[in-house]
């Protein structure tokens, strides 16, 4: 059996911006459809046709905000595979958005974190090897 996930469910406070963010990241990312349901609430699916991001309109504030790495109970980031962390850093950055982390070193994968507008931690690898004992070699120094 292969495992990939299809989709992950947000709820997010401005939908527009989500998008952004995202075809900011990922050029090739497209709305595939996007409703109003039952209670008024917009939705968006936002991705490929192999993996998406399904978009909800939130209208609840929490009493306490999350914040990625605080140990409160919630979701640090989302990692997605790219061919170019360079490129998409160059990206995110010329719209605005703000790097996470500082570069990280390992012989076999890149990584770049950004926030985006609503303070979510998305993060972003590119593997320099096909070889998995090297992309998820945990011997070197790489704190995440």
């Amino acid at each position: 059996m292969t495992v990939q996930l299809e989709h992950a469910n947000l709820a997010v406070e401005n939908i527009d911006e989500m998008i952004r963010f995202l075809t900011t990241a990922f050029p090739e990312f497209r709305v595939r459809h996007e409703a109003v349901n039952t209670d008024g609430l917009r939705w968006v699916h936002i991705g490929t046709d192999d993996t998406y991001l399904a978009l909800n309109e939130g209208v609840a504030e929490s009493e306490e905000g999350f914040t990625p790495y605080s140990g409160k109970v919630g979701v640090n980031h989302l990692a997605y595979v790219v061919d170019d962390v360079d490129a998409l850093r160059k990206r995110l950055r010329e719209a605005g958005y703000r790097d996470s982390t500082v570069p990280n070193a390992h012989p076999h994968r890149k990584r770049a974190y950004f926030y985006d507008s609503e303070g979510n931690d998305w993060e972003f690898v590119e593997y320099r090897s096909d070889d998995p004992t090297e992309r998820n070699d945990y011997a070197i120094a790489d704190p995440t």
